[in-house]
Formats: C-alpha cells, structure tokens, sequence
C-alpha cells in the first residue's frame, strides 16, 4: 500500500459502499456518475495494490480486504474531521488538556478558572498531574503533557529551551523561615538579605527534594554572605519546611504571602529580594490548539 498516495475522497466512496450496498446510491449521495464512482474505487485499488471489488451477478460487493479498508475508512475519515474542527477557528473548542504543575500554580491559578471553563467551554477538558519543574519540563519535552506551569526565581534564573515558549503569570516574594523564639529582634526590616544570613550560617538549611531553584538561591545568598550553607534536610512540602523549622532543626526559604504556623516567623530578605516567577510553558506553535488556547487566555485573565 502506497501510503503516500491514497485519496480521501477515494476512501469516502469505498466506505459509503460499504455502507449502502450500490454504486448508484454512492452515486446520488455524493451528487456524481455512477461511472466516477467506479472509476474512483477502481483508482483507489491501484492505490493500495489490492482488488477491494468483486462481482456478484450484475452487482459488485467488497472483498474481504476491501471491507477491511472500509473499516479502517470510518477511523481515519473521523481523524481527519476531528483535525479539521481543532483548526477551524470558528468551532467551539473541545478536547483534553493535559497539564502538569507545582501544587502552588495549581491551587492559586488553574483550580479557580475550573467553574468557568465547564460552564463557557464544556469540551474543553483537563488532566492535571503535580511536578516540580523539572519534572514538568521533562514531561513537555517528551509531549507527554500540552501546558506547563512552573517557576523560577530571579536571583536563579531557569535556562529557556528554544523549542518551548513561556507567558508570565504572577510573582510572590520570599523570606527566611525561622522559629519564632529566634525571630526577636530581626523583623525590623531595615537589614539586608546578607546580614540575615550571616546571623544564620551556623543553622542547618532545608531545600526542595524536588527541584534545585530554591537551593541555588540559598547558595548566592550565602556566597553574598561570606559563608558555604550547610544543606541539612530536603523536602518537597512547605507545609513540611514549617514543621522542621518550628522543630529547631533549620531554616529556610518561605513564600512572604501565605500564612504560616505561630511558631514560625518569615523575616523580608531586602537588597536582593528573591523573588519566585511563576509562568506558563508550552511547545512553540502548539498555544494555537483551540483547548489549550481557551485555558491559556483563562490563565491569563
């Protein structure tokens, strides 16, 4: 079979014969001669190399492989239409979007828009799986998953692929989590980031298990500092980060805006401030994809 050569409207014919049983009903459906419905099914045969008609009395029927390549027909006409709807820029979008992101971005960007994506785009759907960024750019780079949600901060900045292309969606600044008991003192504000970090280099430091951003930010900050951290725990949760601090076995980086245990303090870090930049990353030329362009433009709003 010549793959590179079988016409659709060919495959059309044969299916609808299938279907119907008569050329001249092909014929009528398809407002043409009966006479180029049986030259096209002819052509199509040469096509494919093999006889797909046999005849019966006066009639014609499928052969066996002809049924066969009806029924592969009825697959590949429904692909092609699909395709068609998914590039039509008038159809209403309608597919699934898989999506992998850190549990953050997740809860603050892409749970909040679930209500109005089903009630405005009720076939647009998604799939979400929980990854850190390098997990999720792995993900993306396989295709194994269409949009991205990820992060980086600024004093670590994340390396940008060629082939991925990325949108900008909030941004939140971080501090130094200690325990309360040790906080007296240092929330004046007034000192910068290498100061506070001097006061802390003899802690143990607690970093992601799962990604390396925050721990380069860590290390700069030090290195500003005058000191090599000492990397103590690695956890992914920073409901778990709080814990470990509140137990008086080390500090860490904390998001400035969320809430946290009484027995933790998140003390500014100033001149620099690190801040964690959350963004969107998709495959160039794959935002275009009517599903992905509806969430993409809900993420933005």
């Amino acid at each position: 079979m010549d793959n590179h050569l079988v016409d659709l409207r060919r495959l059309e014919m044969l299916l609808r014969l299938s279907q119907v049983g008569s050329m001249r009903e092909v014929s009528e459906q398809l407002d043409v001669t009966t006479s180029t419905v049986s030259q096209q099914i002819a052509a199509l045969a040469r096509e494919v190399r093999t006889p797909l008609l046999e005849p019966v009395g006066r009639r014609v029927r499928l052969t066996p492989a002809g049924q066969r390549l009806a029924d592969h027909a009825i697959t590949i006409l429904a692909a092609v239409d699909a395709a068609r709807n998914d590039l039509d820029p008038t159809a209403e979008p309608a597919g699934t979007v898989r999506v992998a992101g850190f549990a953050t971005a997740i809860r603050r960007s892409l749970l909040p828009l679930m209500n109005d994506l089903s009630t405005h785009h009720p076939e647009v759907h998604l799939t979400i799986h929980e990854h850190e960024p390098i997990e999720a750019d792995r993900l993306l780079s396989r295709d194994e998953v269409d949009l991205v949600l990820t992060y980086d901060y600024n004093l670590a900045p994340a390396t940008t692929d060629p082939a991925v292309e990325k949108a900008p969606l909030w941004s939140a600044d971080w501090g130094l989590g200690v325990p309360s008991s040790e906080a007296a003192g240092e929330a004046a504000g007034d000192e910068d980031a290498t100061g506070l970090f001097h006061r802390h280099r003899d802690s143990g430091w607690i970093v992601n298990s799962r990604n390396t951003a925050d721990e380069e930010v860590v290390h700069t900050l030090a290195s500003m500092a005058g000191f090599a951290p000492t990397i103590a725990h690695r956890v992914d949760s920073l409901e778990l980060v709080q814990d470990l601090i509140r137990a008086g076995l080390g500090v860490g980086l904390l998001p400035l805006d969320q809430q946290t245990d009484p027995d933790v303090v998140v003390l500014p870090l100033n001149n620099p401030t690190p801040t964690l930049r959350a963004y969107t990353a998709t495959r160039i030329g794959r935002a275009q994809w009517a599903p992905l362009a509806v969430v993409l433009e809900s993420l933005k709003r």
